[in-house]
């Protein structure tokens, strides 16, 4: 089933005169069932589904990747994990692209908690660096 949906997706996403990269995801180290062969299996049924990349989350055994990258034909996507392998690793055993999941806008999240704790607690404003600096981004993003 998830197969014909990847394969209706892929159809839509290759259609129109913009062709959008669709990315077909195998969630099985997402809900503690680490079964690389079962995951490589549904993999391949979206590669032949016709997704443009392939992602199993969770994943994050560097030789287990590095099998999934050989057993497929499109490129492999993988979610940076702490104690995972680094980007660097990643690249060396094929793969083509990362995601940081919401890594991100945690950092984020967790400035925004430092900042306010330090003016609640101290009266300080030390954050104000960051402040000019995430300001100029701002600006330079939004122009």
């Amino acid at each position: 089933a998830a197969a014909e949906r990847v394969a209706a997706a892929a159809e839509a996403a290759h259609a129109g005169p913009v062709s959008f990269v669709l990315t077909a995801r195998a969630e099985n180290y997402l809900h503690d069932r680490p079964d690389l062969a079962d995951t490589i299996e549904r993999l391949l049924a979206f590669q032949e589904a016709g997704a443009d990349v392939l992602y199993a989350p969770g994943l994050r055994d560097l030789s287990q990747i590095a099998t999934l990258v050989a057993a497929v034909d499109r490129p492999i996507n993988v979610l940076l994990l702490p104690g995972g392998p680094t980007v660097a690793e990643l690249a060396e055993v094929g793969v083509r692209r990362i995601s940081v999941g919401g890594a991100f806008s945690y950092v984020a999240a967790g400035a925004v908690a430092a900042a306010a704790r330090e003016l609640l607690e101290d009266g300080t404003t030390g954050f104000m660096p960051q402040v000019v600096e995430g300001a100029r981004v701002a600006r330079r993003a939004f122009r």
